[in-house]
């Protein structure tokens, strides 16, 4: 028999945290067992207890709120949970987290400013961006060194526990006492910085001692100073960078000393001569001050920082999982570049964000070796630059100091690659000697999709490529490019990303950035953060270059806040969000919004073809901006309505379903013919009509089988642009159309998934023909992962794992026998465990073995029958037809 525990004890969604950035965080436990009763108690270090839930009558084991006094700042606390079954079981398990810097009062620090040349602010509009245009010079001759802080400290021998809690007005590196801090990399990360600045707790017990210490700390420009978005310009939020820091030492006889950062921090540069997001980073080894990290390190010469007194109150406890090195690529191949620039091509078979590690030999002092970096090799595999546009570079350099043997990677950068051309080696580099470092927000995996289609599986892992490869501080676009937290890409990919990877926290992270940049008068912009630059580029700019907010893009604010409830069962997210959506539909109610720009369903395949791309994107803002902007009203009230009902709001529920139900009735008297027609004949105009309830009942199968014309008109192939594409399949299957939509799945042609993997896609494109068929590859992004939303549909419907309740308290297992495969494995991670299927066909047989977690309430629905599953894994052997012969031993657990 199976032992029975509670396992996985999480608060906050992660596992004993280092700091919690709230005072009253909720705790979640898998029981593998069924639950009739808990109890919860939290306890200070020293055993006081703080909180007793007693014995609570429930079943439920996640995102239990706390709700005791509120918890300290900066404090460590224990917690238990007994768990008792129904059947009188009873399993306890025990865990530890700890608080961040809660209390604002907290901070004695202040900012720490080394001397430094400012930042040039440079300036491109978005459609020269667009077509291409260049600034004048190199924009590495504008960057700035990389700053050095030092402070120096002394303590005694009673040092029990040691936390540093710091961040910067820039990406900043510590260490401690010649040893980096943490493995942290690129913190504190991107954020709003003019409404929050987050913060970073590390546990560096082990790396204070008795005695003299030193507290060293490199800053670069960062997402702060340095060029970034979809323009490239630099300074956007400020053009002097800056850290700030406190220490925290906990004595044995309970007393706490802060040594915090100010006048006596010292300051210099060293080997970093710049380092830029997007341009990439110079390192000269003849620079570095050996030692300078070390307490033994002569700083006598270093200047004095300036200091600005008090702390900003933006501050924030970062919440979360940080950027850190998530994986290893070793190069795959090295091949010689002919011709007069000479060098060698490294390929490491995958598109990926992060940059590359050298181990370098036989080189002379001032010898450089330049590391570019692109997506794709052009159709003759010779090397192919500039594929992504202004200001991105992508290039590192490091100059040597001697012959020694060195291994080098850049520290304040990254870059979105699959190649690397390498010049000034005097040899070709061993593989061994190359390495891609992946770099991602450290996000716990969550879920698997096979299947007996190599293509199919490859479509699936190109998902989750382009998902880690954006999922990097922020929800960007693409990651060598703008890397910007575009709204209207997140909100139709976010149903996916919650199979692939535990996102709660991160996207949680992100909401409140957008939240903090929605505008007082309720738009929600287009991209978050968003800086001040960000906002006088708007103000000058024309047609869609003047776009604020957008219907689809601002629908974010309700549609992301929506699917963490519909995925995780989190109804804080929907407490936060409430607010700032309803500012939100009051913006969509005003002339503003009904009559200004919108990008409609953008880059919908059809509205590009024949014209040069600078003048083609507008097609479709034209063509289907007025028809968009209602349906995304009429959708983001409902949603408002479902969240008003959640939150124990009925009246407003009502009165937000109403103003719902009007919308859709004004667009059906103004747009929807008799027939089922629609103003514009596209796909995605239909497709968004359907989903989103705008076709009056009586006039529905019209509108679904105009639908199935364009799609077969097209040759079975999408002509669905940003907002359209994650609705597609569903609507045509929901409408009758099943097999158009598994036919639309398989599609090889362009424009579809399979025309990209057929086509050596390692990641989702940007666009359908990024690359054609004789493998010339486009000026464009090939690590977007908006059009992966398909992969939402793979998990429910191909494997048929889908929630029916909020978290996934209840769910159906409904696998598409018919989709064109033999065999599919599956599994998402719910709140309350594993939801899996195994299920492999031959001939008129099916065998499904499905996984069941406890607390969730789960049926099998196949060839016509509802079968419910108990927790536990069963099998289920099953003849497809109308009426199945079940196995005797389904639902029985193994």
């Amino acid at each position: 028999m199976t032992e029975r525990r509670c396992r996985d004890l999480r608060v906050e969604y992660l596992r004993e945290p280092a700091g919690v950035a709230t005072a009253r965080p909720r705790f979640s436990w898998v029981a593998e067992h069924e639950q009739r009763a808990y109890r919860l108690v939290v306890a200070e270090a020293g055993g006081q207890v703080v909180w007793d839930t007693g014995i609570i009558d429930s079943a439920e084991t996640t995102q239990v709120a706390y709700a005791g006094e509120a918890l300290a700042s900066d404090a460590v606390y224990t917690w238990s949970v007994r768990s008792l079954g129904a059947d009188g079981t009873e399993v306890r398990a025990e865990s530890h987290f700890e608080t961040a810097v809660l209390d604002p009062a907290t901070w004695k620090a202040r900012w720490v400013e080394p001397a430094q040349q400012p930042t040039a602010l440079e300036r491109w509009t978005l459609l020269d961006w667009i077509r291409g245009v260049q600034p004048e010079g190199g924009p590495a001759e504008r960057l700035r060194p990389v700053q050095l802080l030092r402070q120096r400290f002394v303590v005694g021998d009673d040092i029990v526990r040691a936390r540093l809690h710091a961040t910067a007005r820039g990406v900043y590196l510590p260490h401690l006492n010649g040893t980096v801090v943490g493995d942290e990399v690129l913190s504190p990360g991107f954020d709003s910085y003019t409404h929050r600045i987050s913060v970073q707790a590390y546990d560096v017990t082990q790396l204070v001692r008795p005695g003299e210490n030193v507290l060293a700390v490199a800053v670069a420009d960062g997402w702060w100073a340095g060029r970034i978005g979809i323009t490239g310009s630099s300074a956007q939020w400020g053009d002097t960078t800056s850290a700030l820091w406190q220490l925290h030492l906990d004595h044995a006889d309970g007393a706490r000393t802060v040594i915090a950062s100010g006048g006596d921090v010292v300051s210099a540069t060293g080997p970093w001569v710049y380092a830029d997001l997007f341009v990439g980073e110079r390192y000269d080894r003849r620079l570095l001050q050996p030692g300078w990290t070390s307490v033994d390190f002569d700083d006598s010469e270093w200047t004095p920082v300036d200091v600005t007194d008090g702390v900003s109150a933006a501050l924030v406890p970062f919440a979360g999982e940080p950027v850190r090195r998530v994986q290893e690529l070793p190069a795959v191949s090295v091949t010689a570049v002919p011709g007069a620039d000479g060098g060698w091509i490294v390929d490491f078979g995958q598109v990926i964000a992060g940059r590359v590690r050298l181990t370098l030999r036989g080189l002379d002092a001032g010898d450089e070796v330049v590391v570019e970096h692109t997506e794709a090799l052009a159709a003759d595999g010779s090397w192919f630059v500039n594929i992504v546009g202004i200001n991105t570079e992508q290039t590192d350099v490091y100059v040597a100091a001697g012959p020694e043997e060195d291994t080098w990677e850049p520290s304040f950068t990254f870059h979105g690659f699959r190649y690397a051309r390498l010049t000034g080696l005097p040899q070709a580099p061993a593989l061994a000697d190359v390495v891609a470092v992946v770099l991602a927000s450290d996000l716990e995996p969550t879920g698997s999709f096979t299947t007996s289609d190599a293509r199919l599986n490859r479509l699936h892992e190109n998902v989750v490529w382009s998902q880690r490869g954006n999922f990097l501080s922020i929800p960007t676009d693409c990651p060598q490019r703008e890397r910007a937290g575009w709204t209207g890409d997140i909100q139709v990919f976010a149903p996916a990303a919650t199979n692939n990877a535990m996102v709660a926290p991160f996207l949680s992270r992100w909401l409140q950035n957008l939240r903090a940049d929605q505008l007082a008068d309720g738009r929600v912009p287009i991209v978050s953060p968003r800086s001040p630059f960000d906002e006088e580029a708007a103000a000058s700019g024309q047609g869609i270059g003047g776009i604020v907010a957008a219907a689809g893009w601002g629908d974010a604010i309700a549609i992301v806040p929506w699917t963490l409830y519909q995925r995780y069962g989190d109804v804080r997210v929907l407490e936060e969000s409430f607010p700032a959506v309803l500012r939100w539909i009051d913006h969509q109610a005003t002339p503003a919004y009904a009559e200004g720009a919108h990008f409609g369903d953008w880059l919908a395949p059809s509205t590009l073809e024949g014209k040069p791309f600078h003048e083609a994107i507008g097609v479709a803002p034209a063509l289907t901006g007025a028809l968009i902007a209602p349906m995304f009203r009429a959708r983001t009230l409902t949603i408002a309505s479902e969240i008003a009902d959640v939150l124990g709001r009925p009246g407003e529920a009502a009165e937000l379903a109403g103003r719902s139900a009007q919308v859709r009735a004004e667009f059906a008297e103004a747009h929807v013919a008799a027939d089922g027609g629609l103003p514009v004949e596209l796909q995605g105009v239909y497709t968004l009509a359907l989903a989103f309830g705008m076709v009056p009942e009586d006039r529905i199968p019209a509108a679904a089988a105009r639908l199935a014309a364009l799609v077969t008109d097209r040759g079975d192939r999408l002509d669905t642009g940003f907002l359209s594409v994650p609705y597609l399949l569903d609507v045509l299957w929901d409408h009758g159309y099943p097999e158009l939509a598994r036919r639309v799945l398989w599609q090889p042609a362009q424009p579809s998934w399979l025309y990209e993997v057929d086509h050596g896609a390692t990641t989702i494109w940007e666009n359908w023909d990024a690359v054609a068929p004789d493998g010339t590859t486009r000026q464009t992004s090939l690590n977007h992962y908006a059009f992966g939303c398909v992969d939402d549909w793979l998990y429910r419907r191909v494997a048929g794992l889908r929630a029916t309740a909020p978290g996934y308290r209840s769910a159906v297992i409904e696998p598409d026998l018919e989709a064109g495969v033999d065999q599919v494995e599956a599994h998402v991670t719910t709140p309350y465990g594993r939801l899996g299927v195994r299920w492999a066909r031959s001939g008129d047989r099916a065998a499904i073995t499905t996984d069941v977690p406890h607390g969730v309430e789960a049926e099998l629905i196949v060839a016509g029958r509802r079968l419910p599953l108990t927790a536990g894994t069963t099998t289920h052997e099953l003849e497809l037809a109308e009426n199945p012969i079940p196995n005797p031993d389904e639902g029985v657990a193994a």
